[in-house]
C-alpha cells in the first residue's frame, strides 16, 4: 500500500501508534493511580510494618541469633514461636513459613517467605497455571498458589485449630511477599470457606496481608474478599530524563501471567515492554469482562514517595481503597521496578510512613483508650461502607459474577441464597463424612475441590465434576 500510494503509510500509523503510547507512557506516573484514593490511619496501618519484619525473620535459620535482622530487630519473643518449616520440611510444595503466637497484639501469624530464586520448585508453583484452569466460589484463581495453600493446611490445621480454641480473641493473620502473597490470599480464601474446620472461627477474625501482591484472583473474588484480604504495593516515580520512568513494583501491575514472567525471564524487560504496549491498546472494559483475568487481592494500600519531575524521594504516603476500575491495570516502565518489590525495601518505607502517621496524629499511647476505640469503630464502619460501594461498583460495571448482596459481608446476593448455602453446605459434609469413613481424614484438597462454583445468576451451586488432580 506505501507503494502504491508513494507515501510510507504503514510506516506513519505505526509510528504514531509508537508515539501515542510512548506519550501516555511518560504522563502516567505511579501516583496516578491512587490520586483519588483516601489517606490511610495509623490504626489499619499499623500491621503492615509489623508483619514485614515477621516475614523477614522467615529467612533466618536461628532466630535467637539473627543475622539479617533489620534496625530495631524483627520484634519477635523466641519463646513465642510455635514453629518453623523450611523447603525440606515442606518438600518443595509451599515455601518456608513460620507460626508465630504474637501476645503482644493477640495474634495468630502464619508468615510466608517470597520467591526463592534458587528454588526449582518455586518455579513449579509459578508454572502450574493457565489462563481460566482453576475456579474458586465463582470465580478464578491461581492452581499452583492454591494447591500450595491447600499443602500448608494440610500440615498445620490441628495447630492452627489448637491455637484458635485456646485463643478466642485473637485474630488469625496470614501474611507473605510476593510468591507467599499469593499462598496467603489462597491460604484465607479457603479458610473463609471452611471456617467449621478451624473451631468455627468467625470471618471478622481472618486476615490476610499479601505484601508486593501477585495477580491471583479474579476481580469478582478481589473485591469479593476485601474485607479480609489487604495488599500492599510501594511504587512511586522520579524523573529521569529523556523520559518519565516509575519506579514501581512490576507484580501487582503486570497482567502478564506468572508462569509466562519466569518461562522468559532472561527476556523480562522485552516481555515488560510488549505487554505494556498490548494493554495499552485493549480498552479497561473488555478487561473488566473477562473472568479469566487475574487481579491483585482485596483492599489495596498504596504507598507513595515519589511526585512527578521531581528528583530524590519524599516522605511516603499511605493511600488506601477497594477499587474495581482502575486496579493498577497500567505498567510503569521503571529501571527500579524489581527493588521496589524487595521486602526489605518495602518493610524501610511502611515503617517510616508509620513513624509520619504517628508524628501527626500524636503519640498513640496519648490517645485516651475511649477515643482510640471510637477511632476503631468509625474506621471499621468506614471500610465497611466502602466494602459495599465496591460491590455495587462491580456490578455496575458489568463484572463476570459479580453481585451486590445485602448481607453483612457480602457473600450471599439473596436471602434464599443462604438456605441454599446452608443446605448444600450440609449435603457436602455429609458426602465428606460418609467418605471418611473409608478414607479416613479428608485433607484440605478434597475440601477445595468439593467447595461450590456460582452460576451466571450468582447463586450457590455444588460442583458438578472435579477436572482438576493434585
Amino acid at each position: 500500500m506505501s507503494i502504491i500510494c508513494g507515501l510510507p503509510l504503514l510506516e506513519c500509523i505505526y509510528c504514531l501508534a509508537c508515539a501515542r503510547w510512548a506519550w501516555n507512557r511518560c504522563l502516567h506516573t505511579a501516583g496516578h493511580d491512587s490520586v483519588t484514593w483516601g489517606l490511610a490511619t495509623a490504626e489499619e496501618f499499623e500491621p503492615v510494618p509489623r508483619l514485614c519484619r515477621y516475614i523477614l525473620a522467615v529467612y533466618e535459620d536461628n532466630i535467637r541469633h539473627p543475622l539479617w535482622e533489620p534496625p530495631g530487630g524483627y520484634g519477635i519473643n523466641p519463646d513465642w514461636l510455635i514453629l518453623r518449616k523450611t523447603y525440606k520440611d515442606t518438600r518443595g510444595r509451599a515455601p518456608s513459613y513460620i507460626l508465630y503466637l504474637d501476645h503482644e497484639h493477640s495474634d495468630i501469624v502464619l508468615a510466608i517467605r517470597g520467591l526463592n530464586l534458587a528454588k526449582e520448585s518455586d518455579y513449579q508453583v509459578l508454572l502450574d497455571n493457565q489462563l481460566g484452569k482453576r475456579k474458586f466460589d465463582g470465580g478464578y484463581v491461581h492452581n499452583g498458589l492454591l494447591k500450595a495453600a491447600g499443602w500448608v493446611l494440610d500440615a498445620e490445621c490441628e495447630v492452627l485449630k489448637e491455637l484458635v480454641e485456646e485463643h478466642p480473641n485473637y485474630t488469625l493473620t496470614f501474611a507473605g511477599h510476593s510468591l507467599g502473597s499469593g499462598v496467603a490470599a489462597m491460604l484465607a480464601l479457603v479458610v473463609v470457606q471452611h471456617q467449621d474446620k478451624l473451631g468455627n472461627i468467625d470471618r471478622s477474625r481472618i486476615r490476610c496481608y499479601a505484601i508486593a501482591p501477585a495477580r491471583c484472583m479474579s476481580l469478582n473474588l478481589a473485591v469479593r474478599y476485601a474485607d479480609v484480604i489487604n495488599s500492599v504495593v510501594l511504587q512511586a516515580s522520579y524523573f529521569l530524563p529523556p523520559s518519565m520512568l516509575g519506579l514501581d513494583d512490576f507484580l501487582p501491575r503486570t497482567a502478564t501471567p506468572l508462569e509466562d514472567i519466569f518461562k522468559s525471564l532472561f527476556c523480562l524487560p522485552c516481555l515488560l515492554c510488549l505487554r505494556c504496549m498490548k494493554d495499552t491498546c485493549i480498552p479497561e472494559e473488555k478487561m473488566l469482562k473477562d473472568p479469566r483475568r487475574l487481579y491483585a487481592p482485596g483492599r489495596l494500600y498504596h504507598i507513595v514517595e515519589r511526585k512527578p519531575f521531581r528528583c530524590g524521594r519524599f516522605p511516603p504516603v499511605v493511600k488506601t481503597a477497594v477499587p474495581v476500575d482502575g486496579r493498577f491495570e497500567h505498567i510503569v516502565l521503571s529501571c527500579n521496578a524489581t527493588s521496589d518489590h524487595a521486602i526489605i525495601w518495602i518493610e524501610r518505607e511502611s515503617q517510616r510512613a508509620m513513624d509520619l502517621m504517628l508524628e501527626k496524629d500524636g503519640i498513640m499511647v496519648e490517645i485516651p483508650a475511649k477515643q482510640r476505640m471510637e477511632r476503631q469503630e468509625t474506621l471499621t464502619k468506614e471500610h465497611k461502607q466502602e466494602y459495599k460501594a465496591a460491590l455495587q461498583r462491580a456490578v455496575s460495571l458489568s463484572v463476570p459474577h459479580a453481585y451486590s448482596p445485602p448481607s453483612e459481608y457480602g457473600t450471599f446476593d439473596e436471602s434464599e441464597d443462604i438456605e441454599k448455602y446452608n443446605s448444600c453446605k450440609l449435603s457436602s459434609e455429609s458426602s465428606v463424612g460418609s467418605s471418611g469413613k473409608s478414607k479416613g481424614k479428608v485433607s484440605w484438597n478434597e475440601l477445595i475441590e468439593r467447595l461450590f462454583d456460582r452460576d451466571e445468576s450468582g447463586h450457590m451451586v455444588l460442583k458438578k465434576s472435579h477436572t482438576d488432580d493434585w
